[in-house]
């Protein structure tokens, strides 16, 4: 708290669970990260996600790891170190464990966009952080609580299928 009330004597606004900036000066990537957005990996050791909400598939890839071994690598499929499929009944957890890091949240409507699942499926959980007081009343949007933003990893888990 004493940090909190530091950062913000010195014009630094807390907008991500870890993270603070001052007016203007948000992390645009990071940003894309915890809204759940898309990106790619390039390079050696490079992580990306690409996802076909409609298609519901959300695939996350990544490059094989030494810069060595990339570069000697014969280019296609060698450089892919893995690619993974994330199941439908993971999609909850992965988009909470993003989405839920912003102190402003992430509208509601989000949810269903980009996992492509509807908000009832995860209409349980969220009763449950509701009750305890870790999630914001908000019709609109969904965001943590000052107390959910304490306990931050047991409103994520919450989601876990």
């Amino acid at each position: 708290e004493a940090c909190q009330a530091r950062l913000a004597d010195a014009g630094y606004g807390q907008y991500e669970i870890s993270a603070y900036a001052q007016p203007g000066r948000r992390c645009v990537h990071n940003l894309n990260y915890w809204q759940f957005g898309d990106y790619l990996g390039i390079g050696a050791g490079a992580h990306g996600k690409l996802s076909d909400p409609a298609g519901g598939e959300l695939r996350r890839r990544w490059k094989t790891r030494g810069p060595r071994a990339y570069m000697e690598s014969k280019g296609g499929q060698a450089r892919i170190g893995g690619d993974h499929v994330v199941a439908a009944a993971e999609l909850p957890f992965e988009y909470m464990l993003n989405a839920l890091r912003l102190i402003d949240g992430v509208p509601l409507a989000d949810f269903a966009e980009r996992t492509g699942l509807p908000l009832a499926s995860i209409a349980a959980p969220l009763a449950a952080a509701y009750r305890r007081g870790w999630l914001r009343a908000d019709t609109q949007r969904l965001h943590t609580s000052a107390l959910g933003q304490r306990f931050l990893n047991d409103v994520i888990a919450g989601f876990l299928g």
